[in-house]
Protein backbone atom coordinates (compact mmCIF):
# COMPACT_ATOMS: atom_id res chain seq x y z
CA UNK A 1 0.00 0.00 0.00
CA UNK A 2 1.42 3.74 -1.02
CA UNK A 3 2.46 5.82 1.95
CA UNK A 4 0.80 8.91 2.11
CA UNK A 5 2.82 11.84 2.29
CA UNK A 6 0.67 14.31 4.36
CA UNK A 7 -0.33 11.27 6.91
CA UNK A 8 3.53 10.35 7.15
CA UNK A 9 3.74 14.30 7.90
CA UNK A 10 1.44 14.28 10.18
CA UNK A 11 2.43 11.43 12.21
CA UNK A 12 5.86 13.06 12.35
CA UNK A 13 4.56 16.10 13.82
CA UNK A 14 3.69 14.55 17.03
CA UNK A 15 -0.15 14.72 16.50
CA UNK A 16 -0.95 14.45 20.11
CA UNK A 17 0.84 17.31 21.60
CA UNK A 18 0.37 19.21 18.34
CA UNK A 19 -3.77 18.89 19.08
CA UNK A 20 -3.28 19.36 22.50
CA UNK A 21 -1.15 22.74 22.79
CA UNK A 22 -3.90 23.85 19.87
CA UNK A 23 -7.12 22.79 22.12
CA UNK A 24 -5.43 24.56 25.02
CA UNK A 25 -4.55 28.10 23.05
CA UNK A 26 -8.27 28.03 21.66
CA UNK A 27 -9.33 27.37 26.14
CA UNK A 28 -7.20 30.86 26.93
CA UNK A 29 -8.49 32.51 23.82
CA UNK A 30 -12.20 31.61 24.95
CA UNK A 31 -10.95 32.89 29.00
CA UNK A 32 -9.40 35.94 27.11
CA UNK A 33 -12.59 37.26 25.83
CA UNK A 34 -11.49 36.64 21.60
CA UNK A 35 -14.32 36.32 19.20
CA UNK A 36 -14.74 33.41 17.20
CA UNK A 37 -13.02 35.10 14.25
CA UNK A 38 -9.89 35.90 15.81
CA UNK A 39 -10.24 32.90 17.80
CA UNK A 40 -9.82 30.83 14.72
CA UNK A 41 -6.84 32.64 13.53
CA UNK A 42 -5.31 32.12 17.15
CA UNK A 43 -5.85 28.10 16.51
CA UNK A 44 -4.44 28.16 13.11
CA UNK A 45 -1.19 30.25 13.72
CA UNK A 46 -0.65 27.59 17.23
CA UNK A 47 -1.51 24.38 14.66
CA UNK A 48 1.11 25.82 12.58
CA UNK A 49 3.40 26.54 15.01
CA UNK A 50 2.98 23.20 16.58
CA UNK A 51 3.55 21.08 13.11
CA UNK A 52 6.85 22.86 12.52
CA UNK A 53 7.94 21.88 16.29
CA UNK A 54 7.47 18.36 15.68
CA UNK A 55 8.25 17.73 12.47
CA UNK A 56 11.74 19.67 12.33
CA UNK A 57 12.19 17.38 15.87
CA UNK A 58 11.92 14.21 13.91
CA UNK A 59 14.38 15.61 10.57
CA UNK A 60 16.89 16.18 13.31
CA UNK A 61 16.15 13.47 14.84
CA UNK A 62 16.02 11.15 11.85
CA UNK A 63 19.45 9.41 11.92
CA UNK A 64 19.49 8.57 15.38
CA UNK A 65 15.90 6.94 14.90
CA UNK A 66 17.22 5.32 12.12
CA UNK A 67 20.13 3.79 14.27
CA UNK A 68 17.54 3.31 17.26
CA UNK A 69 15.00 1.29 14.01
CA UNK A 70 12.46 3.59 15.55
CA UNK A 71 9.29 2.06 13.75
CA UNK A 72 7.22 4.87 15.18
CA UNK A 73 8.64 7.10 13.05
CA UNK A 74 7.86 7.81 9.53
CA UNK A 75 11.22 10.14 8.29
CA UNK A 76 13.63 6.88 9.84
CA UNK A 77 11.52 4.73 8.24
CA UNK A 78 11.86 6.48 4.62
CA UNK A 79 8.04 7.17 4.58
CA UNK A 80 8.81 10.77 4.11
CA UNK A 81 12.10 12.40 3.03
CA UNK A 82 14.07 14.64 5.32
CA UNK A 83 14.20 16.95 2.71
CA UNK A 84 10.14 17.50 2.36
CA UNK A 85 10.40 16.55 6.05
CA UNK A 86 12.29 19.92 5.80
CA UNK A 87 10.62 22.09 3.02
CA UNK A 88 7.24 21.46 5.22
CA UNK A 89 8.28 22.71 8.80
CA UNK A 90 9.51 25.63 7.19
CA UNK A 91 6.30 26.09 5.58
CA UNK A 92 4.48 25.59 9.21
CA UNK A 93 6.90 28.19 10.52
CA UNK A 94 6.25 30.72 7.79
CA UNK A 95 2.85 29.93 7.92
CA UNK A 96 2.57 30.54 12.02
CA UNK A 97 4.02 33.72 11.64
CA UNK A 98 1.98 35.05 8.31
CA UNK A 99 -1.19 34.08 10.99
CA UNK A 100 0.45 35.56 13.87
CA UNK A 101 1.05 38.89 12.56
CA UNK A 102 -2.49 39.20 11.25
CA UNK A 103 -3.58 39.24 15.28
CA UNK A 104 -0.84 41.96 15.51
CA UNK A 105 2.70 42.78 16.22
CA UNK A 106 2.80 41.56 19.58
CA UNK A 107 1.88 38.21 19.13
CA UNK A 108 3.89 37.73 16.27
CA UNK A 109 6.66 38.79 18.37
CA UNK A 110 4.84 36.69 21.55
CA UNK A 111 5.15 34.00 19.51
CA UNK A 112 8.30 34.11 17.34
CA UNK A 113 9.64 33.62 20.54
CA UNK A 114 8.08 30.60 21.77
CA UNK A 115 9.01 28.78 18.61
CA UNK A 116 12.28 29.85 18.78
CA UNK A 117 12.63 28.39 21.87
CA UNK A 118 11.10 25.38 20.92
CA UNK A 119 13.32 25.01 17.82
CA UNK A 120 16.17 25.55 19.99
CA UNK A 121 15.26 22.46 21.75
CA UNK A 122 14.94 20.28 18.80
CA UNK A 123 18.58 21.70 17.23
CA UNK A 124 20.74 21.61 20.43
CA UNK A 125 19.34 22.39 23.88
CA UNK A 126 17.33 18.54 24.37
CA UNK A 127 21.07 16.98 24.85
CA UNK A 128 22.22 19.00 27.53
CA UNK A 129 21.08 20.01 30.78
CA UNK A 130 19.30 23.41 29.98
CA UNK A 131 16.97 21.09 28.24
CA UNK A 132 14.40 22.37 30.20
CA UNK A 133 14.73 26.24 29.43
CA UNK A 134 12.81 25.81 26.33
CA UNK A 135 9.90 24.47 28.06
CA UNK A 136 9.86 27.35 30.99
CA UNK A 137 9.82 29.98 28.14
CA UNK A 138 7.72 28.58 25.52
CA UNK A 139 4.96 27.12 27.97
CA UNK A 140 5.47 30.81 29.68
CA UNK A 141 5.08 33.30 27.23
CA UNK A 142 1.97 30.63 25.89
CA UNK A 143 -0.50 32.09 27.87
CA UNK A 144 0.31 35.52 26.36
CA UNK A 145 -0.83 34.53 22.58
CA UNK A 146 -4.59 34.69 23.75
CA UNK A 147 -4.42 38.22 25.30
CA UNK A 148 -2.03 39.32 22.79
CA UNK A 149 -4.55 38.46 19.96
CA UNK A 150 -7.42 40.92 21.20
CA UNK A 151 -8.38 43.79 19.85
CA UNK A 152 -6.67 45.82 22.71
CA UNK A 153 -3.53 43.28 22.99
CA UNK A 154 -1.86 43.29 26.23
CA UNK A 155 0.31 40.52 27.64
CA UNK A 156 -1.12 38.13 29.83
CA UNK A 157 -0.72 38.67 34.25
CA UNK A 158 2.53 37.48 35.90
CA UNK A 159 0.63 34.64 37.48
CA UNK A 160 0.08 33.52 34.16
CA UNK A 161 3.64 33.00 33.14
CA UNK A 162 4.63 31.26 36.13
CA UNK A 163 2.24 28.56 35.77
CA UNK A 164 3.02 28.66 32.43
CA UNK A 165 6.45 27.65 33.01
CA UNK A 166 5.34 24.91 35.70
CA UNK A 167 3.41 23.13 33.48
CA UNK A 168 6.30 23.43 30.65
CA UNK A 169 8.68 21.89 33.85
CA UNK A 170 6.28 19.06 34.28
CA UNK A 171 5.22 17.97 30.78
CA UNK A 172 9.41 17.94 29.94
CA UNK A 173 10.03 16.22 33.05
CA UNK A 174 7.79 13.29 32.12
CA UNK A 175 7.44 13.60 28.47
CA UNK A 176 11.01 11.70 28.06
CA UNK A 177 10.36 9.38 30.82
CA UNK A 178 8.85 6.47 28.03
CA UNK A 179 12.02 7.09 25.97
CA UNK A 180 14.80 7.43 28.53
CA UNK A 181 16.85 4.20 26.99
CA UNK A 182 16.48 4.55 23.70
CA UNK A 183 17.52 8.56 24.34
CA UNK A 184 20.31 7.76 26.30
CA UNK A 185 21.67 4.92 23.42
CA UNK A 186 21.47 7.54 20.65
CA UNK A 187 22.94 10.38 23.17
CA UNK A 188 20.82 12.04 24.44
CA UNK A 189 21.20 13.53 27.65
CA UNK A 190 19.04 15.94 28.76
CA UNK A 191 17.99 17.07 32.64
CA UNK A 192 15.55 14.12 32.85
CA UNK A 193 18.12 11.89 31.80
CA UNK A 194 20.59 12.96 33.91
CA UNK A 195 17.84 12.87 37.10
CA UNK A 196 16.40 9.97 36.43
CA UNK A 197 12.31 9.02 36.55
CA UNK A 198 12.04 9.08 39.63
CA UNK A 199 13.52 12.57 40.92
CA UNK A 200 12.08 13.76 37.52
CA UNK A 201 8.78 12.57 38.11
CA UNK A 202 9.01 14.11 41.77
CA UNK A 203 10.33 17.89 40.38
CA UNK A 204 7.24 17.53 38.14
CA UNK A 205 4.88 16.50 40.77
CA UNK A 206 5.98 19.45 42.42
CA UNK A 207 5.86 21.81 39.83
CA UNK A 208 1.91 21.18 39.01
CA UNK A 209 1.33 21.76 43.04
CA UNK A 210 3.07 25.18 42.69
CA UNK A 211 1.57 26.17 39.54
CA UNK A 212 -1.48 25.46 40.93
CA UNK A 213 -0.94 27.50 43.95
CA UNK A 214 -0.11 30.48 42.01
CA UNK A 215 -3.32 30.40 39.38
CA UNK A 216 -5.66 29.90 42.82
CA UNK A 217 -3.99 33.24 44.20
CA UNK A 218 -2.82 34.62 40.81
CA UNK A 219 -6.42 34.74 39.47
CA UNK A 220 -8.35 35.83 42.63
CA UNK A 221 -6.02 38.65 43.29
CA UNK A 222 -5.15 36.72 47.11
CA UNK A 223 -8.69 36.85 47.98
CA UNK A 224 -9.81 33.13 48.90
CA UNK A 225 -13.62 33.94 48.65
CA UNK A 226 -13.03 34.86 44.93
CA UNK A 227 -11.91 31.46 43.76
CA UNK A 228 -14.92 29.30 42.35
CA UNK A 229 -15.58 26.43 43.21
CA UNK A 230 -14.64 24.34 40.19
CA UNK A 231 -11.20 26.10 40.71
CA UNK A 232 -10.50 24.48 44.38
CA UNK A 233 -11.69 21.11 42.82
CA UNK A 234 -9.37 21.50 39.93
CA UNK A 235 -6.80 22.07 42.42
CA UNK A 236 -7.30 19.40 45.39
CA UNK A 237 -7.47 16.87 42.09
CA UNK A 238 -4.25 18.59 41.47
CA UNK A 239 -2.56 17.80 45.04
CA UNK A 240 -3.91 14.13 44.76
CA UNK A 241 -2.55 13.03 41.33
CA UNK A 242 0.64 14.86 42.66
CA UNK A 243 0.85 13.03 45.80
CA UNK A 244 -0.22 9.62 44.33
CA UNK A 245 2.68 10.60 42.15
CA UNK A 246 5.57 11.13 44.27
CA UNK A 247 4.02 8.00 46.37
CA UNK A 248 4.52 5.93 43.48
CA UNK A 249 7.74 7.41 42.67
CA UNK A 250 9.72 6.72 45.40
CA UNK A 251 7.70 3.31 46.50
CA UNK A 252 7.76 1.45 43.47
CA UNK A 253 9.92 0.78 40.58
CA UNK A 254 10.03 3.20 38.00
CA UNK A 255 7.32 2.70 34.90
CA UNK A 256 5.12 4.35 32.43
CA UNK A 257 2.84 5.19 35.37
CA UNK A 258 4.79 8.14 36.63
CA UNK A 259 4.57 9.08 33.19
CA UNK A 260 0.86 8.80 33.37
CA UNK A 261 -0.08 9.99 36.58
CA UNK A 262 2.58 13.22 36.26
CA UNK A 263 0.60 13.96 32.95
CA UNK A 264 -2.95 13.89 33.92
CA UNK A 265 -1.82 16.30 36.81
CA UNK A 266 -0.35 18.70 34.10
CA UNK A 267 -3.35 18.46 32.17
CA UNK A 268 -5.40 19.47 35.69
CA UNK A 269 -3.34 22.17 35.78
CA UNK A 270 -4.52 23.18 32.19
CA UNK A 271 -7.78 23.37 32.88
CA UNK A 272 -7.39 24.73 36.00
CA UNK A 273 -5.70 27.69 34.34
CA UNK A 274 -8.27 28.26 31.62
CA UNK A 275 -11.11 27.65 34.69
CA UNK A 276 -10.16 30.90 36.50
CA UNK A 277 -12.32 32.44 34.03
CA UNK A 278 -11.89 35.60 31.79
CA UNK A 279 -9.33 36.77 34.30
CA UNK A 280 -6.54 36.83 31.55
CA UNK A 281 -6.20 40.28 29.97
CA UNK A 282 -6.40 42.21 33.70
Amino acid sequence: MPVSTPGALWRSSHPGPTSIVTALAVALGWSAGLDAARMGVLALAVFAGQLSVGISNDAIDAPRDRMAEREDKPIARGEVSVRIAWVAALAALAAALVLSALLGWGMLAAHALALGSAWSYNARLKSTAASIVPFLVSFGIFPSLATLSAPEPAVAPPWTWIAGAALGAAVHLTNVLPDLDDDAAAGIRGLPHRWGPRVSSAVAAVAVVAGAVVVLVGSSAGDPSAIPAFSWACFAAVVVVAATTLAVAFLRPPSRTLFRLVMLAALLLAVQLVAAGRVLAA
